[in-house]
C-alpha cells in the first residue's frame, strides 16, 4: 500500500452516538440524530432503548430520529438486553434501569462478560437498586430498579465516564440532587449533552477535583443532535499518516473534546505533524479539520495524568513508539487491563511478535523504537486480538509499516466500533 493521502472522514463518536440515543429516549418528543455511528455497539444501545419503549428509526446512513417516553417512562422489557460487546451501552444503561420500577436482565458476548461491573454496582446499589449479578460482578446480571431512588454524593475511585455517567442517569429519575466527585477528570460528553437536553446539571470545581451536580426528577427536551467524527477512530489513521513514508492526510470534522485529544497532544510532542484546521464548535461540541504529514517521531514519557483523555488509543500509541526514535515510557495504565482484552499484554505480545522491542510492566509499556525503520511483521503465526477491536486496528496500522506484513487472527471485532475501517484504509491508500 501506498502513503495516506487525499481527505477523508471518520464515522460518528461512539461515545456521543451512545449518549445521543439515551437522552433521546429519556426525552419527551422527537429527537433527530445525524452522523450516527452504525457499529454494532451503538446498535445494540438502540436495540434495548427499543426493548424498553422508545420508538427508534433510521432513515439513511447515520439519520436517526427517536421518540422518546420521558424521564420514567422506561418499560420492562420483555426479554433480556444483548450488550454484545459493548461496555458502554451496560453500564449507563445500568444507570438508566436503576431509577425506573423496572426489572432487566443483561447479557453480553464473552469478552463483555469478562469485564468488572461492580464498580456501577456498587454506587447504583446505594441509590436503592437491587442486582443479582455473577460471581465476580459480570454478566450476565439481573437489576431491579428503585422508585423512587435515594440520591447520593459519590466520589469516583477510578477515573471512569461510564460509571459517572451511569449514576448521573440514574440521578435524572432520582428526586433531589445526585452528586458526583471526579478526582481526575474523564470524557464530559454526557454532562454536555444532558445540559442541552435540558436537563439541570451544573460542574464546580473543589480542591482541584470537579464535582457534578445533577436535579433530579427532570424533563427533557428533544433535540437535533449532529455527531462529530470519532476522535479514537481517527486515531488510527492519524498514527498510519505519521508512520507511513509521503503521507499527507486531512481528517474532517474529528471531535476535539480536551476530555478526549490527548493523542494530538502526545504525538505532537512526539514530533507529529498534525496541524488542526477550521476549528469550529457543532452541537456543544468543539471540532476540527487534521492535517497529518508523515513525521520522525521520538520517544517520550507519556504523562500519565493524560490517560483518560486518550484511554483508548494507546494501544495505537503503542504502535507509534515503536517506530520512534529511542525510548517511549507509558505507565499509569492499569484501566487497561480491564478493557475488551488485557490491553498491554496483548499489545505487548503483538508487536513483540511483529519485531518491536516491548518490555511490559505492571501498569504501562516500554517500548525502545526502530527510529523509523519498518517492523519485520510477522511470518506463519498471526496475533490474538482477543476479540479486540482496537487492537485488530492497530495491529492493521502496524502492518502499513513492516516488511512482511502482519496477519490478525480475527477482524470481525472491528465492526463494533468502525465498519469502514478497512474500506478506508484502502481509500486513503490508493487516493
Amino acid at each position: 500500500m501506498g502513503p495516506l493521502t487525499g481527505t477523508i472522514r471518520v464515522p460518528g463518536d461512539k461515545s456521543i452516538s451512545h449518549r445521543a440515543l439515551m437522552f433521546g429516549a429519556l426525552a419527551v418528543g422527537r429527537t433527530t440524530i445525524s452522523g450516527l455511528l452504525e457499529g454494532h455497539d451503538v446498535l445494540a444501545t438502540a436495540d434495548a432503548l427499543r426493548a424498553m419503549g422508545a420508538k427508534i428509526e433510521r432513515h439513511s446512513e447515520g439519520e436517526w430520529t427517536v421518540s422518546g417516553v420521558g424521564v420514567g417512562g422506561l418499560l420492562q422489557p420483555k426479554t433480556a438486553l444483548d450488550m454484545g460487546n459493548s461496555g458502554t451501552s451496560t453500564r449507563l444503561l445500568m444507570g438508566l434501569v436503576a431509577s425506573h420500577g423496572i426489572t432487566a436482565a443483561f447479557t453480553g458476548d464473552a469478552s463483555l462478560s469478562g469485564r468488572p461491573m461492580g464498580r456501577v454496582i456498587e454506587p447504583l446499589s446505594r441509590m436503592g437498586t437491587s442486582f443479582e449479578a455473577s460471581p465476580g460482578g459480570t454478566l450476565p446480571l439481573m437489576m431491579t430498579g428503585s422508585l423512587p431512588a435515594v440520591p447520593i454524593t459519590y466520589r469516583l475511585p477510578v477515573a471512569s465516564a461510564q460509571v459517572k455517567s451511569a449514576i448521573l442517569l440514574a440521578g435524572l429519575n432520582t428526586p433531589g440532587i445526585t452528586t458526583v466527585i471526579e478526582p481526575v477528570p474523564t470524557r464530559d460528553h454526557s454532562e454536555r449533552m444532558l445540559k442541552g437536553f435540558g436537563a439541570d446539571l451544573w460542574v464546580e470545581e473543589t480542591d482541584g477535583e470537579r464535582v457534578i451536580h445533577i436535579r433530579g426528577e427532570a424533563d427533557l427536551s428533544p433535540q437535533n443532535i449532529t455527531v462529530p467524527g470519532d476522535p479514537s477512530s481517527a486515531a488510527f489513521f492519524i498514527v498510519a499518516a505519521l508512520l507511513v513514508e509521503g503521507s499527507d492526510l486531512t481528517i474532517e470534522n474529528v471531535g476535539m473534546n480536551d476530555t478526549r485529544a490527548g493523542l494530538v497532544s502526545v504525538l505532537q510532542l512526539m514530533g507529529g505533524n498534525i496541524e488542526l484546521l477550521n476549528e469550529r464548535e457543532v452541537g456543544g461540541e468543539p471540532v476540527a479539520d487534521l492535517r497529518v504529514r508523515h513525521s520522525q517521531l521520538r520517544g517520550i514519557e507519556v504523562d500519565s495524568a493524560i490517560a483518560p483523555s486518550m484511554i483508548d488509543e494507546f494501544p495505537v500509541l503503542f504502535v507509534a513508539a515503536a517506530l520512534a526514535k529511542g525510548t517511549t515510557i507509558t505507565n499509569g495504565l492499569e484501566e487497561l487491563r480491564v478493557k475488551e482484552s488485557d490491553r498491554l499484554t496483548a499489545m505487548a505480545q503483538a508487536l513483540t511478535l511483529a519485531g518491536a522491542n516491548v518490555t511490559e510492566t505492571e501498569d504501562g509499556l516500554i517500548i525502545q523504537g526502530t527510529n523509523g525503520k519498518p517492523l519485520a511483521g510477522t511470518t506463519g503465526e498471526p496475533v490474538t486480538t482477543h476479540l479486540d477491536h482496537r487492537i485488530a486496528m492497530s495491529m492493521a496500522v502496524a502492518g502499513l509499516v513492516s516488511s512482511a506484513g502482519i496477519e490478525v487472527d480475527d477482524t470481525r471485532p472491528i465492526a463494533t466500533s468502525f465498519p469502514i475501517f478497512e474500506a478506508l484504509l484502502e481509500q486513503s491508500t490508493n487516493a
